[in-house]
């Protein structure tokens, strides 16, 4: 999340205003070729970032000025917004929520090492789930705004940050670390080599299931190596023409991933991964940064991308043959002589294809307002008791199995969102095959498609990666209604919106109840048909 930059030609005079009590938060919005060519840096291979950082993004939410009233949560409420019955006890404050895929949620403590875990009640239902404080990271991991994901084997990963330490110190660390949900335990991940920081870069792990980051100050990526707890770096002779600074990537049905650019900006390129390389994919019908900022690009059920912008506009990308083709969006409002706009944010697919995103004024300012964007319109909605005091950056959004949305903003007050149900004509996962009597404790394999979903679901940037594109298996008992999540791992395929046959292991837990039951497969919300089963 990086507040300002500037091009190294004009240096000197950014630098005296800035000193001067100029505000370098809002410089002018960069466009294609403001920026001088990059040199080498031959230790590492990479090359040298164009921009220099005068001032980071907040590392806290922004000041409380408002109380929250008993009106303002009713007609939070009655909007759809439900508070948690109970939260954790933080040391700063919850940042990024990561679900897993034994449907808990592991949600982060903001410059912290530490982790909860929010688990479901029986029923099923998060608002009454519990909280159970999980392994902490390695002691000098504690970071703000970094890259994430869940693997294919269930595992979680998280690297750089743009603060580090329970100071929130702005660092651009390049430390990193692994967890196994198995073993509850943290290890250290080593930097690709050559990499001083890897900061707020972003991530996504690849259709065939690599997981991938960027520098947060070059053009170049790294793919890791888990069973190797290694790195092999990708560019930068791969064709990505600009930095990895403040773009977000977003996979693609034809197995692409999509990036906005920010320092090229209204350029757009996408990566390849049987190829390792990027290639133009035309360019957004206006430029949508500003700030040196960008809001999230986010993959629709029927095929599009939604890219919000920093400065309120928006454009829609479809990929179709060549290079793509790209139509301007609807724009942000105009509230009370403020353009709102989505400068670092998050956003979120419900089940019937509407993109819930809050904007908020300018650069880092509250309030925050909610809109659904449904491919043509954005629609105002109710927003979360706490948004008067919100800005988009210090905001999360992801969807739970139940087809909700969990938000998150820094305080205490978390909340769900529950929209109307439904999904799409074809979004719904098909089980194809899965034994129909299991053993409590034992591991099976489940067959069928669709198992990724449409989407990597939850998007904001290089800030925060949430994607939650890989199948759940639930697991109600028909006799108690109890319902249970069985822990998938092993899944053979990452790519979103496909119709391929994909297959994962799931762990029946000890302690599930016996006797005649119903399975599903989730994938983004949806659930598949049930299917009978027996759990002896």
């Amino acid at each position: 999340m990086r507040g300002s930059y500037l091009v190294l030609s004009a240096v000197a005079a950014s630098i005296l205003a800035a000193c001067s009590g100029g505000n370098p938060a809002s410089p002018a919005t960069n466009t294609a070729g403001a920026f001088a060519p990059s040199a080498h840096l031959p230790d590492s291979g990479i090359r040298s970032p164009r921009f220099l950082r005068l001032m980071h993004t907040p590392p806290h939410p922004p000041p409380r000025r408002h109380a929250i009233t008993a009106a303002m949560r009713a007609r939070a409420r009655a909007g759809g917004w439900q508070q948690l019955s109970s939260t954790a006890a933080w040391t700063n404050g919850p940042d990024t929520p990561m679900l897993m895929t034994d449907g808990t949620v592991m949600v982060h403590d903001y410059c912290t090492s530490n982790w909860y875990s929010l688990a479901p009640d029986q029923s099923g239902n998060y608002s009454d789930g519990t909280w159970t404080k999980m392994a902490s990271m390695p002691s000098s991991y504690a970071p703000l705004y970094f890259a994430s994901a869940v693997l294919p084997d269930g595992k979680l990963i998280a690297n750089g940050g743009e603060y580090n330490g329970g100071a929130c110190a702005p660092q651009e660390t390049n430390l990193g670390a692994i967890y196994d949900p198995v073993k509850n335990a943290w290890t250290a991940v080593s930097p690709p080599s050559g990499w001083g920081e890897i900061g707020d870069g972003q991530s996504a792990v690849l259709p065939n299931g690599t997981y991938m980051i960027g520098n947060c100050c070059y053009s170049t990526q790294a793919l890791f190596n888990e069973k190797q707890l290694s790195w092999t770096q990708s560019g930068p002779s791969n064709g990505k023409q600009d930095e990895n600074s403040e773009e977000g990537w977003a996979l693609l049905p034809n197995g692409n991933m999509l990036d906005a650019e920010v320092a090229d900006a209204p350029d757009a390129q996408t990566y390849n991964e049987g190829s390792n390389s990027w290639s133009a994919a035309g360019q957004t019908p206006m430029n949508l940064t500003a700030g040196f900022e960008i809001g999230p690009s986010t993959l629709r059920p029927n095929g599009t991308v939604f890219v919000a912008g920093a400065n309120g506009l928006s454009a829609i990308y479809t990929a179709n043959s060549g290079s793509g083709s790209w139509v301007a969006g609807p724009n942000f409002p105009i509230v009370g002589g403020q353009q709102y706009d989505v400068a670092d944010g998050p956003s979120s697919v419900l089940t019937n294809g509407q993109v819930m995103i809050p904007a908020s004024p300018g650069l880092y300012n509250a309030p925050t307002l909610y809109y659904l964007f449904n491919g043509k319109k954005l629609k105002n909605i109710a927003a979360p008791p706490n948004a008067p005091n919100d800005s988009t950056y210090n905001t999360r959004l992801l969807l739970l199995p139940t087809g909700q949305i969990l938000e998150i903003d820094g305080s205490t007050d978390i909340e769900i969102y529950t929209a109307g149900s439904g999904g799409g004509a074809g979004t719904a996962p098909d089980v194809t095959k899965v034994p129909k009597t299991l053993t409590h404790g034992n591991t099976y394999m489940i067959t069928g498609r669709r198992f990724n979903g449409m989407t990597q679901n939850n998007m904001y940037g290089d800030d925060a990666q949430e994607a939650s594109n890989f199948p759940l298996v639930r697991i109600t008992n028909n006799a108690s209604s109890r319902v249970v999540y069985c822990r998938t791992h092993g899944t053979t395929f990452m790519g979103v919106a496909s119709n391929r046959k994909v297959s994962t292991m799931f762990d029946v837990p000890s302690t599930i109840g016996t006797g005649a039951s119903t399975l599903v497969v989730v994938a983004n919300g949806v659930a598949s048909t049930p299917i009978s089963i027996t759990i002896q």
